[in-house]
C-alpha cells in the first residue's frame, strides 16, 4: 500500500487540488442529493380492489372474487392469494417471491384480468403495486365559501390542481372526496299502477334514452356515409317530461331530482372538501417541492377568495427533522471521537491531521451516493452515523505510528513513509474485511435488502474513502505539520506487559475462563425477548369507529359527526380528516373497509399532546356502545408487524369457527397479547330464496327481485356539462319477513307473491369470506406486545400444538392450522441476517489468508467474534433491549469492526517475527498496539453514544439496539483481545513457540 504514499508525496499540488475538489464535489452533492424519507422499494405483493355498491358479500364472492382467484391462479412467482369479500368490495392480495420484478407482475395481473368479464353493476377491477415512492409528501385540503359543488370540484380540478402539478418534481396528484352526485328517478308504486306501466318498460325506455349509436352505413348522394343516431337529455326537466306511455311521462309517476350519495363521508376539519394526495418523482427533493408547493398554496389562496387550500400533513416537515437530526449525530459522533483522539495524543496538530479524514470521507461519500442513483434519507444518514467513529481508524493507527517512530528517529519524509508502510497492509486488510461484512447483502431478501443496501453502500464509500485518505493526505500532512513539533513523550504500559506475559504462562486459565463467559452469553442470548422493529415516534393519530354490519347508514354517519364534533372541540387537534364508506379514491391505494366503519385522522399542533389526546378519545368509548371505537398513534411509515396471525384452513365452514374460537380463548390469556379477534365475528342476517324451478325461472326471479329491491344505473345524462348517472331507485324497501314474503314476482300465470315459487330461510352469516389460495379460511389475529415477539409465539405454539405434556388443541381431521404474521416475519429476518453473517465471516477469513499468506493467523483473529458475542450480549442485557433486527444488524457490523482490531495486533507480530521469537513477538506488539487499539475502539464507541440516547425516528434501522451491540460488542472485544487473542496466536504456534523459549533459556544458561 505505500504504492499510494509515495504517489502521494510525488504529486502534493495534484493530492491538495484533488482535496479541495472532493470537499467542494460533496458540498455540491449535498445541496442537490433528492431528499427524501425513504428509499424506493417495491412491496411484494399486487392488490386488486373492485367496489360493488349495495351488492353483498355472498354475492360479491361467487360474481366477483372466485372469477379473479381463477384467472390469476397461474401468474408467475406468487406464493399466495389472499382474498378478502365484505358487503360492496372484493380485494385480493397476490404475494410474490421477492425476487420478482413487481412491475412485470402488475402487467401480468392487468392482462389475466383484462380477459374476464365481470357483472355491470361493479366498478372495473383497481390494480395496485405499492412502493415507496407512491408515500405522499404532502396532503392537502380544499375547502369552499359555499360547500362541495360540482361547480368547484370543476374549478378545483382546473384552477387548483393543474397549478400544483406543474412544480417540477410532482409526479401525481390523486383528488380525493368528490361529491359523485347522480340524478335519482323514484318511480310511486300506486301511480305506477294505476297506469298498468310494467316496471319493466319503464326500466326499457329510460335505459335508451341518452346514447349515440352507428346503425349501418349507406351510399347516399354517390357516397359511402355512416348513420348514427343520436339521443341527449342535458337537463333534469327533459327527464322529467319524458314520455313512458301516451298521455303519461316520467314526473306524472316519479319523482326526479339530483342528490349526493349518502352512503360515503368525507370531511376536513367538519367541512365537506377535497383532499389531495400529492406523490413526487424518484429523482427529486422532496424538501425543495414542499417549498414550492407551500408558496405556490399561497398564491392561490391570495388569487381565489372563494376556496381556502391548506397543507394538512407535510412529510418533507419528517424528512427534513430525520437528516437533521441524523446529521446532529454525525457532528456529535465527529466531536467525540475529535476529544478521544486529543487525549491520547495529547497534540493538537495531530488531531487535526487525523480529524480531516471525517470530512474528506464524508464528501467522498456523498459524490458517490450521487452517482450511484442513491437518495439522502435516514438510511443512508444512519450508515454515515454508525461509520463516522470508524473513519478516523485508519488515520488514527497511521499518526500513532509516525507519531511513535518521531519518539525514536529524526523527522524526516522517509520516516513519515516507513511508518505509514508499516501499518499500511493492516489498514488496507482491516477495512476490506468491513467492507466484506456487506458484500452478501444479496442473501437478504425482500424489503430487507431495499432497506440494508443503500445503509451497507454507504458504509462502504465511507470505510473505502478513509483508506484512501489515511494513505495519502494523512502522511503528506504528517510532514507538513508535525516537522517542527515537539511531542509528548509516550511511556509503555509496565503493567499491562507484566499482565500479557502472565496470561501467555497461564493460557489455559484465560481459555477456559473466556470460554465460560462466551458460554454463558449464548445461554443468556437464547433466554433473551425477540422483539420486532420499534418506531415510537408517531405523527398523527387515528381513530376508527366500527358499527355492525347491519347498522343503517343515517344512524353510522350520526354516530361518526358526533364523534367528529368532539375531535373537533379538542384544543390541541390541528386537522381532522373523516372518511365514511368506501370510495373508488380510495380503492385505488388498496383502501376498502366495511361500509359501516368511519375513520377519523387527527394531525396535532404538538405531538407531546399524542398520549393525551388518545385518553380524551377513548374516553368516549361509553357514548358508543353500540359501537367499537377505536385510537391509536400512527406514522406514515408504518414499523414491523405487531401481531401474530393464525389461520384456520379447512372444509367445513362450521368446524373453522368452532376451531378458531377455541384457538381464540386458549391465546386470549397469554402474558402480552393484547387483543385478540377473529374475521368471521360479525354476522348479518341474510334471507334467502330457494325457488322452485317448476313454477318459475331462478335467473329472471333474481333479475326481477334485484331490480326492485336496490338501485339500478340506466345510464348517463348531460347535466351543468357533466356526465351524471342516473340511477333508477328501489321500488320496494321491505323492513319485515312478510313484506318480503309478499314481494310479487312474474309467472307464466302472472304476479304472485314470492313465497309461492320460493322457499325463504333466515341465516346469520359472516359479513367478510376469506379465501387463501382459493380454500376458505378463518383468521385469528393477535395483536401482541412488539418487544416480545419471540415468547408469545414460542407460547402460542405450545397452547395450540402442544409441549411437553401438554396436548394442545384437538383439531378436527379436516382442519389444519398456520401461525403467521409477526413471528414468521421475524424468524426470515434473523434467519436470512444469519446467513448473511456466516457468509461475511467466511468473505472475512478469506480476505485475512490472503493478507497474512498462512491460515493460523486469520484462526486467531476469528476468535475476537465470540469475544465480541459476550459484550453485544452484555450490553442488551444491562439495557433491557428486546434482540430485533436492527440489533442483528448490529452484529453483522460488529463483524467487520472487531477483526480491525486483532488484524492491527497480529500484523505487528508477523513483522516482529522476522527479528524476535514468538514471545518476545507477541508481548512487543501488545504493548506497541495497545494505545492505537485502544484509541480506534474508543472513538469507535464515542462516535455512536450519540446513537445510544437517541430517540427513535420514524422507519429508521439506526437505532438504540444497534448502537447497544456495537458499543457493548466493541468494548469487551476490545480489552479481551488484547489477551485472548495473543494465547490463542501462541497456543497456534505452540511446538515452534516453546522450542524458541527453550533454546533461549539453553543459551543464557551456558552464557552463564
Amino acid at each position: 500500500m505505500s504504492i499510494f504514499t509515495r504517489w502521494a508525496f510525488r504529486n502534493k499540488a495534484a493530492v491538495s487540488i484533488l482535496t479541495i475538489l472532493i470537499l467542494g464535489l460533496g458540498i455540491l452533492s449535498y445541496t442537490t442529493l433528492p431528499m427524501e424519507f425513504f428509499p424506493a422499494a417495491d412491496q411484494p405483493q399486487v392488490s386488486v380492489v373492485v367496489l360493488g355498491q349495495g351488492t353483498d358479500s355472498d354475492t360479491m364472492e361467487k360474481q366477483v372474487t372466485n372469477p379473479m382467484e381463477t384467472v390469476l391462479e397461474g401468474v408467475k412467482g406468487k406464493t399466495n392469494i389472499f382474498s378478502t369479500t365484505g358487503d360492496g368490495y372484493s380485494k385480493l392480495d397476490i404475494l410474490y417471491d421477492s425476487k420478482t420484478n413487481m412491475k412485470d407482475a402488475k402487467l401480468e395481473v392487468q392482462e389475466a384480468l383484462s380477459m374476464l368479464s365481470l357483472p355491470p353493476n361493479v366498478s372495473k377491477p383497481n390494480i395496485i403495486q405499492l412502493n415507496t415512492n407512491m408515500i405522499p409528501i404532502s396532503q392537502i385540503s380544499i375547502t369552499f365559501e359555499d360547500g362541495l359543488t360540482a361547480e368547484n370540484v370543476e374549478f378545483a380540478k382546473k384552477e387548483i390542481v393543474p397549478v400544483l402539478k406543474d412544480i417540477d418534481g410532482i409526479a401525481n396528484i390523486q383528488t380525493m372526496g368528490e361529491a359523485n352526485s347522480y340524478v335519482s328517478v323514484k318511480i310511486d308504486n300506486a301511480k305506477l299502477a294505476q297506469t298498468q306501466i310494467p316496471f319493466q318498460t319503464i326500466m326499457t325506455i329510460l335505459q335508451g334514452q341518452n346514447s349515440s349509436m352507428a346503425v349501418g352505413e349507406q351510399i347516399i348522394d354517390g357516397k359511402s356515409s355512416n348513420i348514427k343516431v343520436i339521443g341527449s337529455i342535458d337537463s333534469l326537466d327533459e327527464l322529467r317530461n319524458l314520455q313512458v306511455s301516451p298521455e303519461v311521462s316520467l314526473k306524472d309517476i316519479a319523482t326526479v331530482d339530483k342528490q349526493e350519495p349518502s352512503d360515503t363521508l368525507n370531511h376536513i376539519n367538519g367541512e365537506d372538501g377535497l383532499f389531495l394526495i400529492v406523490t413526487k418523482d424518484s429523482a427529486s427533493n422532496a424538501v425543495s417541492i414542499s417549498k414550492e408547493l407551500d408558496q405556490a398554496i399561497k398564491e392561490l389562496n391570495e388569487r381565489y377568495s372563494q376556496s381556502e387550500t391548506t397543507v394538512v400533513l407535510d412529510l418533507t416537515d419528517m424528512v427534513e427533522n430525520s437528516v437533521h437530526t441524523m446529521m446532529k449525530e454525525v457532528l456529535l459522533g465527529a466531536l467525540f471521537a475529535t476529544i478521544v483522539i486529543m487525549l491520547f495524543l495529547r497534540n493538537i496538530r495531530s488531531t487535526f491531521i487525523t480529524i480531516v479524514s471525517i470530512p474528506l470521507s464524508l464528501a467522498f461519500t456523498l459524490f458517490l451516493l450521487s452517482r450511484s442513483g442513491i437518495t439522502l434519507n435516514v438510511l443512508t444518514l444512519g450508515g454515515v452515523a454508525v461509520a463516522v467513529g470508524r473513519l478516523v481508524d485508519d488515520s488514527i493507527v497511521v499518526i500513532e505510528n509516525i507519531f511513535r517512530k518521531m519518539q525514536k528517529e529524526k523527522f524526516s519524509v522517509p520516516l513519515v513513509i516507513e511508518a505509514t508502510k508499516e501499518v499500511g497492509t493492516a489498514i488496507t486488510s482491516s477495512t476490506l474485511t468491513t467492507v466484506a461484512v456487506f458484500l452478501p447483502i444479496g442473501l437478504v431478501s425482500g424489503s430487507l435488502q431495499d432497506i440494508m443496501l443503500p445503509f451497507a453502500l454507504t458504509i462502504t464509500y465511507s470505510l473505502l474513502a478513509s483508506l484512501v485518505v489515511a494513505l495519502t493526505v494523512v502522511p503528506l500532512m504528517s510532514a507538513g505539520l508535525l516537522k517542527n513539533t515537539k511531542l509528548p513523550e509516550h511511556k509503555p504500559a509496565v503493567k499491562f506487559i507484566k499482565f500479557v506475559t502472565w496470561s501467555l504462562n497461564h493460557k489455559w486459565a484465560v481459555l477456559l475462563l473466556a470460554l465460560f463467559v462466551f458460554a454463558g452469553s449464548i445461554v443468556t442470548y437464547v433466554t433473551l425477548p425477540k422483539g420486532a422493529i420499534d418506531n415510537s415516534s408517531s405523527d398523527f393519530i387515528v381513530a376508527n369507529l366500527t358499527y355492525p354490519n347491519n347498522t343503517p347508514i343515517d344512524e353510522v354517519k350520526e354516530g361518526s359527526l358526533k364523534l367528529e364534533e368532539f375531535i373537533l372541540k379538542q384544543e390541541e387537534v390541528e386537522h381532522n380528516f373523516t372518511q365514511m364508506g368506501n370510495s373508488a379514491e380510495a380503492a385505488q391505494y388498496g383502501d376498502v373497509k366495511s361500509p359501516t366503519a368511519t375513520s377519523f385522522s387527527i394531525i396535532l399542533k404538538d405531538k407531546k399532546d399524542t398520549d393525551h389526546l388518545i385518553k380524551l378519545i377513548e374516553g368516549e368509548k361509553e357514548n358508543y356502545s353500540d359501537a367499537e371505537l377505536t385510537v391509536s398513534a400512527s406514522s406514515m411509515m408504518s414499523g414491523s408487524s405487531s401481531q401474530i396471525t393464525i389461520d384456520v384452513m379447512g372444509d367445513s365452514l362450521a368446524n373453522l369457527e368452532e376451531t378458531a374460537l377455541k384457538v381464540k380463548d386458549e391465546i386470549s390469556g397469554i402474558d402480552g397479547v393484547e387483543k385478540v379477534s377473529t374475521n368471521f365475528e360479525e354476522k348479518k342476517t341474510v334471507f334467502s330464496l330457494e325457488v322452485d324451478s317448476s313454477k318459475v325461472n331462478s335467473e329472471q326471479t333474481a333479475q326481477s327481485l334485484a331490480a326492485m329491491l336496490n338501485a339500478m344505473p340506466i345510464g348517463m345524462i348531460q347535466l351543468e356539462e357533466q356526465d351524471t348517472p342516473v340511477l333508477l331507485e328501489p321500488m320496494l324497501s321491505p323492513s319485515t319477513a312478510d313484506e318480503i314474503n309478499n314481494i310479487p314476482v312474474m309467472t307464466q300465470t302472472g304476479l304472485v307473491p314470492v313465497s309461492e315459487v320460493a322457499t325463504i330461510t333466515k341465516n346469520e352469516e359472516s359479513t367478510s369470506v376469506f379465501h387463501k389460495d382459493g380454500d376458505q379460511y378463518v383468521r385469528v389475529t393477535a395483536n401482541i406486545d412488539s418487544a416480545r415477539v419471540s415468547d408469545i409465539s414460542k407460547e402460542m405454539n405450545e397452547v395450540i400444538f402442544g409441549a411437553q405434556g401438554n396436548g394442545g388443541i384437538n383439531l378436527p381431521d379436516d382442519v389444519d392450522i398456520f401461525v403467521g404474521g409477526a413471528s414468521v416475519q421475524q424468524a426470515n429476518d434473523f434467519s436470512d441476517l444469519f446467513m448473511t453473517m456466516i457468509v461475511s465471516i467466511g468473505a472475512v477469513f478469506l480476505i485475512m489468508v490472503i493478507t497474512f499468506k498462512t491460515v493460523r493467523a486469520p484462526i486467531a483473529i476469528l476468535f475476537s467474534l465470540p469475544l465480541a458475542a459476550i459484550g453485544a450480549v452484555l450490553g442488551l442485557v444491562i439495557s433491557r433491549i428486546p434482540v430485533d433486527v436492527t440489533a442483528l444488524l448490529g452484529a453483522l457490523m460488529l463483524i467487520g469492526i472487531v477483526v480491525t482490531n486483532a488484524i492491527v495486533l497480529l500484523d505487528r507480530i508477523k513483522q516482529n517475527e522476522q527479528k524476535m521469537i514468538i514471545r518476545e513477538a507477541i508481548v512487543e506488539a501488545t504493548a506497541t498496539r495497545m494505545r492505537p487499539i485502544l484509541m480506534t475502539a474508543i472513538a469507535t464507541i464515542c462516535a455512536m453514544l450519540p446513537l445510544l440516547f437517541k430517540k427513535a425516528e420514524t422507519g429508521a434501522i439506526v437505532s438504540q439496539s444497534l448502537a447497544v451491540v456495537v458499543i457493548g460488542g466493541l468494548a469487551a472485544a476490545t480489552l479481551l483481545t488484547l489477551v485472548v487473542i495473543p494465547v490463542i496466536y501462541e497456543l497456534l504456534h505452540f511446538k515452534k513457540s516453546k522450542k524458541q523459549r527453550a533454546q533461549i533459556a539453553n543459551e543464557q544458561s551456558i552464557d552463564a
